[in-house]
């Protein structure tokens, strides 16, 4: 059976609940959109496969929960991930401003490699911008970040987005592709992901056990 992909990679959503870090995500990996959702308790993750010069890079994209309560559960996550978008509402100053929290977390708890983008969500919601796109542009040349403006709900700038940060994990990890590569272990390789899969849920459910929220993982 031929392998379905060469390279595993994981890339982070982060940012304030409510930026839309979930529609983000189901934009990407479904090409669907739902304006209304139950905000994510503790994390959840969804894997789409790319091809990147000539390379069939399956990225597995973790969707974290941007409540205080929760942060304990994605800072687990952190320094197992290659790549991290973080996330803000443009029509939210709030969620901009908290952005220099989320990228001093990840530069206290990710690798030191990791590659970062910044994304400047709702972009089709004009009327109710807070945040120009300047200030993006500004705050991205900062931390030394691509910057893109996203839209969900149009689907702009979505597939850009992904590949973008892919390309750059890739290239990040070039020297130590062989050793990524998946060369016939990919009993292994599922075993991991079942083995995520069941930390995540368990982990989760905890959580929204002990903050008192009932729902299901």
């Amino acid at each position: 059976m031929a392998k379905q992909y060469d390279v595993l990679f994981r890339l982070l959503l982060l940012g304030d609940s409510g930026v839309g870090k979930t529609c983000l995500l189901c934009r990407f990996t479904d090409n669907e959109f739902h304006p209304s959702h139950i905000s994510t308790i503790g994390v959840d993750f969804k894997m789409k496969t790319l091809e990147i010069d000539g390379i069939k890079v399956r990225i597995q994209i973790w969707d974290t929960a941007g409540q205080e309560r929760y942060q304990t559960i994605t800072k687990q996550y952190y320094r197992r991930a290659q790549g991290i978008f973080l996330v803000y509402d443009i029509t939210s100053e709030r969620s901009f401003q908290h952005i220099m929290k989320w990228a001093s977390d990840v530069d206290e708890y990710a690798p030191e490699k990791i590659r970062k983008i910044l994304v400047g969500n709702k972009s089709d919601e004009v009327d109710k911008r807070q945040v120009a796109t300047e200030q993006g542009i500004k705050l991205a040349n900062a931390y030394g970040m691509d910057f893109f403006e996203t839209s969900a709900f149009t689907n702009h700038n979505i597939t850009e987005t992904f590949t973008r940060l892919a390309e750059q994990v890739l290239a990040a990890n070039k020297k130590d592709l062989d050793l990524l590569r998946m060369s016939g272990n990919e009993e292994i390789n599922l075993a991991a992901l079942e083995e995520e899969e069941g930390l995540y849920e368990r982990v989760a459910s905890d959580e929204a056990k002990a903050a008192g929220v009932k729902g299901t993982v």
